[in-house]
């Protein structure tokens, strides 16, 4: 198992690569270009670059007697364009051209040493939470979805307040102005323009050595009428058996599949063990009957994600793929305006995360 930590960039991120190298554990930063627009060509000199400055060290960190490095291994996220999940024609960028660019981006990170890209197939939100600084009992704030703040606004409500609460940092792979594509659109549709995508690119992945891996609808439900098409055990497996090649995975995030009741996190773990190519493990907690939550501390206790149970299949399944921490809570210093990290992506309780699940790895690994 190799342990990640997203990072969003130099200039894109409140924390360094110096603040992650010295959390014990983590060999992988997962990264994107988020400078890129969706439906856009990833170009290998910018790629490299990217690569370079996660694997190399600086004359600084050298002089300093520094040796700890990364692997560049996964990326978070190349983006679908709307045109791709529509089967239509939006902003003037047909399906097929989408889909030729994305094919492209493909071989280019596969050329560059890239290993898995996840990738998600959500309608216009690739997340949705309606607070992003939410107040906990323990003084911390967390990302939060409120289903009956929900219920009441309308997506440009909803987009607005967010956006609000972001600030100055990047919410990518919103497209809101998209909205009305998806009107009368159903989920057999949906499965029809997801198995065409696979189809066309799954052929690029075979031959440069890249897995795709899908995250689960986040929250795992349809929202606002539009059809969302990995939120369930069945969902995901027919996902799967769209193309039935070893390079169609999953980036099976335990969190959003869980904010789906009656999803069972241990047993979606055991039950695709072999096509998840990536895993995030983080905990929420409900707060009423009608499915909000917000974001709690990893610990098994903390919430309603059994990540005890998540990590002792991993660990004696002996998995081999990719596994990072999940949406953190804004703990002491990150919990004041003016030090604010990206919404769910702060530093601390990410890193703590990390060793609760490198604990329960370790547990279950030395007593098999």
């Amino acid at each position: 198992m190799h342990m990640g930590f997203r990072w969003y960039g130099q200039g894109n991120d409140t924390i360094s690569l110096d603040d992650i190298r010295q959390i014990p554990g983590v060999e992988t930063i997962v990264w994107s270009l988020h400078h890129k627009q969706t439906g856009e060509v990833w170009q290998p000199e910018e790629i490299e670059e990217a690569m370079a400055t996660i694997t190399g060290l600086s004359a600084r960190d050298r002089a300093a007697g520094i040796t700890k490095t990364f692997n560049a291994d996964v990326v978070e996220s190349v983006n679908v364009h709307e045109s791709v999940k529509t089967g239509s024609t939006v902003l003037g960028i047909s399906r097929d051209q989408a889909i030729d660019a994305y094919i492209e981006t493909i071989a280019n990170l596969g050329k560059a040493g890239v290993k898995v890209v996840a990738y998600n197939f959500m309608p216009v939100f690739d997340w949705l939470r309606t607070e992003m600084f939410h107040p906990c009992p323990d003084g911390s704030t967390a990302l939060y979805y409120n289903q009956h703040q929900v219920d009441r606004l309308s997506p440009q409500g909803i987009i607005d307040e967010t956006l609000k609460g972001a600030g100055s940092l990047t919410v990518p792979g919103w497209e809101p102005e998209l909205m009305e594509a998806y009107q009368g659109m159903d989920h057999e549709q949906m499965y029809a323009n997801f198995k065409y995508f696979l189809d066309a690119v799954i052929p690029t992945c075979e031959r440069y050595g890249v897995k795709l891996a899908v995250h689960p609808d986040d929250p795992a439900f349809d929202l606002f009428g539009w059809p969302r098409v990995v939120s369930s055990k069945e969902g995901i497996q027919r996902v799967l058996d769209l193309n039935p090649s070893p390079c169609n995975g999953l980036c099976l995030c335990l969190g959003s599949f869980s904010s789906r009741r009656g999803n069972d996190a241990v047993d979606a773990v055991k039950t695709f063990m072999d096509r998840i190519y990536f895993s995030h493990v983080r905990n929420i907690r409900f707060t009423d009957e009608q499915g909000s939550f917000y974001e709690v501390g990893h610990r098994a206790s903390e919430g309603n994600v059994d990540t005890v149970g998540i990590m002792k299949a991993y660990a004696e399944a002996d998995y081999q793929g990719y596994i990072r921490p999940d949406h953190g809570r804004h703990l002491w210093s990150e919990n004041t305006e003016a030090g604010r990290p990206r919404p769910g992506y702060g530093l601390y309780d990410r890193a703590m995360g990390i060793q609760y699940l490198l604990g329960v790895w370790d547990a279950y690994r030395y007593n098999r």
